[in-house]
């Protein structure tokens, strides 16, 4: 098979860690007899700096020509330190998100066993934690109305969802809810937010339709504190798009590191695939970030994307013995370990993938 594929690195350290995913990606062709087509495009900060415009039309059309997209991260410190800028690295994110349609973030959350010691929570309580989080993106307080009144001095950000935004996600919830455990945990805020009740009423108005699916509910903070508590009760969890970004970020201390987490969002067009770490601009050009989120975001984009499920198998099998042979990077290393570079990651990653023909 051939795939096109278009290439949004963006800013910080996006670029070296897409340059790893993408030695991935080229081995698992080479061992499949796949071909690799990638267009480059501006996104993020140097889409601003490049075009005044964080998702250039240029930029969204190569996405929109392509099989999927292959992306690392926007974000610059200009930009967070400069209340008053107009145009913003996230925008570019947000423009890509709801241009192609990507309404929902897919997150899986599994432990690697040689790394259960770097996850700040007790071993018995992470050892076997694997469940899938999805979070509405395209919709929500990011999407919302938003302003300021009094000459600036108020601030407002509003929640907004309609019932098919709704409807859609918690169907590709329920589904994959079958394809696992069969167990869903709905995350609101319906004791207190409006919106969450019609979460709420549209995921009880569903429960009937999946009868194999045990569903439960929590609030958005009793989620956060049971993440922590007790992550291994989990299967799929489904939340709107502000709590979906904080509770992920959170998990991702589960594995240990951020740098291992890797995401898909899926919809209307070309998915999308990418770390949830950001950009890490204090990194950047060091070549000492760990690629390993991104290179298992092309596995899923494999997976996701192509429906080839053993070339994805191939990259996670080659991420898990990196990792158990200590090929790793400084966030990753023991004390007593010697931590190898992005590059170097990404070189073994590529050559296991080759070896292992």
């Amino acid at each position: 098979m051939n795939f096109k594929i278009a290439k949004l690195p963006g800013d910080g350290i996006g670029p070296e860690v897409v340059s790893q995913a993408v030695k991935a990606v080229d081995a698992v062709c080479r061992r499949f007899g796949h071909t690799a087509e990638y267009t480059f495009g501006y996104v993020g900060a140097c889409a601003i700096d490049r075009y005044g415009d964080a998702y250039p039309e240029e930029t969204h059309n190569i996405c929109m020509d392509s099989d999927a997209v292959l992306f690392g991260a926007v974000g610059d410190p200009k930009y967070d330190n400069d209340p008053t800028a107009k145009v913003r690295p996230e925008q570019g994110l947000l423009a890509i998100r709801k241009k192609l349609g990507l309404y929902a973030n897919l997150r899986p959350v599994e432990t690697f066993r040689s790394l259960i010691d770097r996850s700040p929570l007790r071993t018995e309580l992470v050892d076997g934690a694997d469940f899938m989080c999805i979070r509405e993106l395209t919709g929500g307080m990011y999407f919302g109305k938003k302003g300021r009144e009094d000459g600036g001095n108020t601030a407002y950000d509003t929640c907004i969802y309609s019932r098919p935004e709704v409807e859609r996600i918690l169907k590709l919830a329920f589904e994959y809810a079958m394809r696992r455990r069969k167990h869903l945990t709905v995350v609101d805020k319906a004791n207190v937010l409006e919106s969450s009740r019609l979460w709420r009423q549209i995921a009880q108005e569903m429960e009937p339709q999946y009868p194999e699916v045990t569903v439960d509910y929590l609030f958005v903070d009793n989620a956060a504190m049971q993440l922590i508590r007790c992550p291994k009760v989990f299967d799929v969890i489904v939340t709107e798009n502000t709590f979906g970004d904080i509770l992920t970020d959170e998990a991702s201390c589960i594995t240990g590191s951020m740098g291992l987490l890797a995401s898909a969002s899926v919809g209307e067009h070309t998915s999308l695939f990418e770390p949830i770490h950001g950009s890490y601009p204090q990194a950047a050009g060091k070549n000492i970030a760990n690629p390993l989120a991104t290179i298992l975001s092309a596995a899923m984009m494999f997976e996701y994307a192509f429906g080839l499920m053993e070339e994805g198998k191939a990259i996670r099998e080659a991420v898990s013995a990196s990792i158990d042979a200590g090929i790793v990077t400084e966030d990753l290393a023991a004390p007593s370990q010697k931590a190898c570079s992005t590059s170097e990651v990404g070189d073994w990653v590529a050559e296991y993938i080759d070896k292992a023909k």
